[in-house]
């Protein structure tokens, strides 16, 4: 059964401290903005402060965006 799974699966980016993301605003609130439909897809360029593991960072985040620093990278 893994190889089924494994036969579809590609490898993910190796990333560096120092690497610059986008950040998907899908999830995030923003009381400034009133139409979600005129936000802006991604946020950023931000630097990647730590990697945790293969697919989860810490990001350097400005202090006004009031979210949890380590995200998921999918």
């Amino acid at each position: 059964m893994k190889w089924q799974t494994d036969k579809e699966r590609k490898e993910g980016e190796e990333w560096k401290i120092e690497d610059k993301m986008m950040l998907s605003t899908k999830d995030l609130v923003f009381k400034e903005w009133l139409a979600k439909k005129l936000m802006n897809r991604y946020v950023g360029p931000y630097a990647i402060d730590r990697v945790v593991s293969t697919n989860v960072v810490k990001l350097q985040l400005p202090t006004l965006m009031r979210i949890y620093l380590v995200v998921n990278i999918s």
